[in-house]
């Protein structure tokens, strides 16, 4: 038995290489959808929590939280590291602090967590919620706050990757077909080889 990769050619010259084994067990089917719910209930938990917070602070609902975060973010101390390594990003957050975008950014912060939060949860398009998710965490990261965000914006990832079957457990399993994705009809499935 060869290692080598025999790549499908079509008729067009396309070539598509085939996952591997595991990874086509881990993301395309759902023999590990149970595993995908765990990780989704986790990062949707952490989400609806950390939103469900900033909802109930009033300095958050009026963007003075997120104007203290950014002032602390954008600040350069005299000795040591700022918290934000790239200056495009801390020109970004300067302008919108300047701005005062604060205001109408804590609320969509808010809102956006709790969104997300809900969608993972309820496996509700896991792919875009896991996206949205790891967006967030990725501008927490650049600002300067670690936290939970590198876990969280990890599992997120591994959550896109497995989009299809990550909301097995939950609305996905009806959503996806009514939205036409995977891209198979259940008239168009093909049945498993009979095996008597």
């Amino acid at each position: 038995m060869s290692n080598r990769i025999n790549p499908i050619v079509t008729p067009r010259g396309v070539i598509t290489i085939s996952d591997p084994p595991w990874s086509f067990h881990l993301f395309n089917t759902t023999r590990f959808a149970w595993l995908w719910l765990i990780i989704r209930l986790y990062v949707g938990y952490q989400w609806l929590q950390s939103g469900w917070g900033k909802f109930n602070n009033p300095a958050w609902w009026s963007g003075q939280a997120l104007a203290g975060f950014w002032s602390g973010a954008v600040a350069v101390p005299a000795e040591g590291r700022p918290a934000i390594s790239f200056g495009w990003y801390r020109n970004f957050i300067q302008f919108m602090l300047d701005q005062e975008w604060y205001v109408w950014f804590g609320k969509l912060v808010t809102l956006g967590e709790i969104a997300v939060g809900i969608a993972l949860v309820l496996g509700a398009l896991v792919g875009i919620a896991a996206f949205a998710g790891a967006f967030m965490n990725w501008n927490f990261i650049m600002a300067g706050s670690a936290s939970t965000n590198g876990l969280l914006f990890a599992l997120a990832i591994a959550l896109m990757l497995a989009w299809k079957v990550a909301g097995w457990y939950g609305l996905d399993r009806w959503l996806l077909p009514l939205l036409g994705t995977p891209w198979q009809r259940p008239s168009e499935a093909v049945s498993p080889p009979d095996r008597s």
